[in-house]
């Protein structure tokens, strides 16, 4: 007896933030969209994902990039809003700014030309950033540390629990009659006629229009629909210490306190795939903790993880239709939070009209075959 095939019109393949947020945005009751994902086994960059929405910083060197981050940031609080009204979950979003810490003078100088730079990148356009001294700084962040000398701020900075985002894409997808479809890891897909078969381990489906929001397994899945994804694992890791009452009124780059009291030290950029906890690193992690603000010092460390993030050669992500089987798309990148709301909000419309475009063709894995085309 023939196994069935069923048959969706969009299956996004991948159930992380990257995945959830583009299969949220393309279920709006008009479409059969089903999220393939391999469930609690996959090596999820988001159960590990420090939960920032950060401007600063990303995009030097690549205007575009700086827009596209800036862009979702402004669209954050639309998208928490209607995320809260769909799944009924509080993601505890939170938008007040964010800090880059310079410990020493030398730090805050390189600090100070970055933002430079930024500004004449794209003059009038750049993310805003304030550059503080040691005093104004103490005056946002009460109890720094004497090594630190200063640091930039940027109000469209921000933060949420990136666990209840997750969750609520989930859920949020499903009430807009998305379908998702856990433990289904797809093997295989490949172009047939008006669309493409995917081979799943639980069974075969149908697609007209698939989205390979993978992960790392995009680098396997790509070439199958005439695509590339040159990614690679970056880790990084955090340091989960003690609840305490309120106390860190805005996030810094590797440091803030989640809507329950906890707080949380993110740091580390190491080249490996490999997800284990590195000692040496997360000792220097809490050594830089503790000179930012020396009252951590005596707060208990609770446990500690690492997860990959997934990375393109050169940092930014990879958007972009095959040309070979033009109903599949491909979505890479490592800022799986920052830009949730830009995924969903304007990145699935693109999708679902059939063409990318506009600034989104600035990402495209064209840019890497450019020299040697040149």
């Amino acid at each position: 007896m023939t196994a069935r095939v069923r048959v969706r019109d969009i299956a996004v393949i991948g159930g992380g933030l990257v995945g959830a947020a583009i299969a949220y945005g393309l279920a709006d009751g008009t479409r059969r969209v089903a999220m393939f994902d391999e469930g609690d086994a996959a090596r999820r960059a988001a159960r590990g994902n420090f939960g920032l929405i950060w401007v600063q910083g990303k995009g030097l060197g690549c205007a575009p990039y700086a827009a596209w981050t800036r862009a979702s940031a402004r669209r954050w609080p639309e998208f928490a809003a209607r995320l809260r009204e769909d799944s009924g979950i509080d993601i505890a979003f939170a938008q007040p700014g964010g800090v880059h810490l310079c410990l020493s003078e030398r730090e805050l100088a390189a600090r100070s030309a970055l933002v430079a730079r930024f500004g004449a990148q794209a003059p009038g356009a750049a993310p805003r950033f304030d550059m503080l001294d040691r005093a104004a700084l103490e005056r946002l962040l009460p109890g720094i540390g004497p090594d630190v000398a200063g640091g930039s701020y940027c109000p469209e900075d921000g933060h949420v629990n990136p666990l209840q985002l997750l969750r609520a894409l989930h859920l949020g997808f499903a009430a807009r009659g998305g379908e998702l479809l856990a433990d289904h890891a797809v093997l295989r897909v490949a172009p047939v006629d008006e669309g493409f078969a995917l081979i799943t381990r639980g069974g075969e489906f149908r697609a007209r229009c698939v989205v390979l929001a993978a992960g790392l397994g995009n680098a396997a899945l790509a070439p199958q629909v005439g695509l590339t994804a040159r990614v690679r694992a970056q880790r990084g890791q955090v340091i989960v210490l003690e609840r305490m009452p309120p106390w860190l009124p805005l996030p810094t780059e590797t440091l803030r306190q989640n809507d329950a009291g906890t707080l949380l030290v993110g740091d580390a950029q190491e080249d490996t795939d490999s997800s284990a906890t590195s000692l040496g690193v997360l000792a220097a992690m809490a050594r830089r903790a503790v000179r930012a603000f020396p009252r951590l010092a005596a707060v208990r460390v609770l446990r500690s993880w690492a997860a990959l993030r997934v990375l393109s050669p050169d940092g930014l992500p990879i958007y972009q239709q095959s040309r070979a089987a033009p109903g599949a798309f491909i979505a890479s990148c490592h800022s799986g939070v920052t830009l949730a709301a830009i995924h969903a909000l304007e990145l699935a419309p693109l999708i679902a009209a059939g063409a990318l475009g506009g600034a989104v063709n600035a990402f495209s894995a064209d840019r890497f075959d450019a020299p040697a085309a040149a």
